[in-house]
């Protein structure tokens, strides 16, 4: 099984997503994490979707309404369209299609999911910031990346 290729489509599985899925590295860009995100998807790793979003976010996402849309689709094929790593020294930006078609759709009509996902790098490690999540955050409250700046002079501006 771990012969087989990675769903982001860069190479093996064993040694793309998984080794950062088991927590035995951390993604070294932003892209290499949204990469390791949608294989985790594809993989149903819904434990690490959520280690991989903001430290402030993680209390506030659905985490079944994710797993549920992780399994209710058959997840085709990655497209990176672009990644700009240095937005500033901590945030960067990636601009993706995920390729997938509904797995109760008889049809298979392939969907895609285009997205441009912002992520912050905070004590060395990438996290995406998640523009869905339900909170509310004041601007001057600690940022929800655990930075020790304001949310307003840190991630709200990618959010």
């Amino acid at each position: 099984m771990s012969n087989l290729s990675c769903p982001c489509g860069s190479e093996l599985y064993r040694e793309c997503c998984q080794p950062l899925h088991l927590g035995q590295k951390k993604a070294e860009t932003a892209a290499q994490l949204m990469r390791s995100r949608y294989s985790a998807f594809a993989k149903h790793e819904i434990d690490y979707i959520v280690k991989t979003t903001a430290l402030g976010q993680q209390h506030a996402l659905d985490v079944k309404a994710i797993a549920d849309w992780s399994k209710a689709n058959q997840w085709l094929k990655l497209e990176v369209v672009q990644a700009q790593e240095k937005l500033d020294k901590n945030h960067a930006q990636v601009e993706f299609k995920a390729h997938y078609s509904d797995a109760k759709d008889n049809a298979q009509l392939e969907q895609i999911h285009h997205e441009v996902s912002h992520f912050v790098k905070h004590d060395g490690t990438w996290y995406f910031l998640d523009p869905t999540t339900d909170q509310q955050i004041t601007m001057k409250q600690p940022c929800i990346c655990g930075s020790a700046k304001k949310f307003k002079q840190c991630c709200a501006q990618y959010l």
